[in-house]
């Protein structure tokens, strides 16, 4: 008897398994598609006040990299559309010889960005920290902000920017094409934690 219980119990931890994993794959393909639908369902930029740029990878040589240099780009053709104050924000990450924000700004200024009129957070080490540190640089009162990242990182940092007070829009910069899938894949688990965290905290 003792031993039919206990492969009894084995048995229904196996399932209890089997049906969990179950359940986390079938919920990541759902915020898969989530993802996609956010992203190609996206509005155009609205009016806005300043430019928040997320910061990406610079590389070792102190030149950002391809997916930060597009998003410069777009942060740069906005601005000429209309020039409002920009924040540019990103801390210094391993490998990397300079905080990204100070690199974006070097890039910025380079174009002809007057200095004057861009802003650093070097301290963000993720999107959220990225956008409650750039709110405290922003003129007193200002609300309408465009946030400018990557395709597949726009609408979790345009939730992440509502959930903090403000009225966003943004402008969305390319990503190369043999990064698609695992950049994705990331983001899909980045929405799955900020999901988590809207009802148990997670540091």
């Amino acid at each position: 008897m003792a031993g039919r219980g206990g492969c009894g119990c084995i048995g229904f931890i196996f399932k209890l398994v089997f049906w969990l994993l179950a359940m986390g794959v079938v919920a990541y393909i759902v915020l898969f598609g989530y993802l996609l639908l956010k992203e190609y369902t996206q509005a155009r930029p609205g009016s806005y006040e300043a430019i928040i740029v997320l910061g990406a990878q610079v590389d070792p040589n102190g030149q950002p990299s391809v997916q930060l240099e597009w998003r410069l780009e777009k942060a740069l053709e906005m601005y000429k559309n209309d020039p409002k104050p920009i924040i540019v924000t990103g801390a210094r990450g391993d490998n990397e010889p300079a905080t990204e924000a100070s690199i974006m700004k070097a890039w910025l200024v380079w174009k002809g960005v007057p200095e004057n009129m861009i802003q650093m957070d070097e301290t963000s080490m993720n999107t959220r920290e990225n956008i409650k540190n750039a709110m405290k640089l922003l003129p007193q009162g200002t609300m309408d902000v465009l946030i400018v990242t990557s395709d597949y990182h726009l609408p979790r940092a345009l939730q992440i920017a509502r959930d903090l007070g403000l009225n966003p829009s943004g402008a969305a910069s390319p990503i190369k094409q043999e990064y698609w899938l695992k950049n994705h894949a990331r983001e899909t688990l980045a929405w799955g934690k900020y999901i988590l965290q809207k009802f148990v905290p997670i540091p």
